[in-house]
């Protein structure tokens, strides 16, 4: 095309169309946006009420006041906090690449101790959970 059909064809309002080229597998290829998507773990809805519901017996009880979640591609992480300005008290994380070895959930104190890990999180949330005591007067 001459400089003179490509000024008409932008005076008209013509579009250029980009071609996506096969690769040699000839699968078409994907734009930059579409491959660089990656997925975060995090916590499902049963997951998520099951922690909420030890979150909300606590914080009726006093001890606990703020919460904060994180999500990554590596892993995922609820934070439980005595008081928003401090570090969290404990730190629940679920992480899919350990499920087969140790389990994809631990409780992580404060000081970076892994208290339990395990594949159920209602087992491993059992360690945050206080036991009743029989007081004798």
């Amino acid at each position: 095309m001459s400089d003179s059909e490509i000024a008409d064809s932008e005076r008209r309002g013509a579009e250029i169309v980009p071609v996506a080229f096969r690769q040699r597998t000839g699968a078409p290829v994907r734009a930059a946006s579409e491959t660089s998507a990656v997925r975060q773990v995090s916590f499902d809805r049963r997951e998520l009420q099951t922690i909420l519901n030890l979150y909300g017996r606590r914080v009726a009880e006093g001890e606990w006041r703020d919460y904060a979640i994180g999500f990554s591609p590596a892993k995922a992480v609820f934070a439980i906090f005595r008081r928003a300005s401090e570090t969290p008290l404990y730190t629940i994380e679920k992480n899919p690449a350990l499920a087969r070895r140790q389990g994809a959930y631990s409780v992580v104190s404060s000081e970076g101790f892994v208290l339990k890990r395990g594949q159920d999180l209602e087992r491993v949330l059992a360690v945050l959970d206080k036991k009743i005591k029989l007081v004798v007067p």
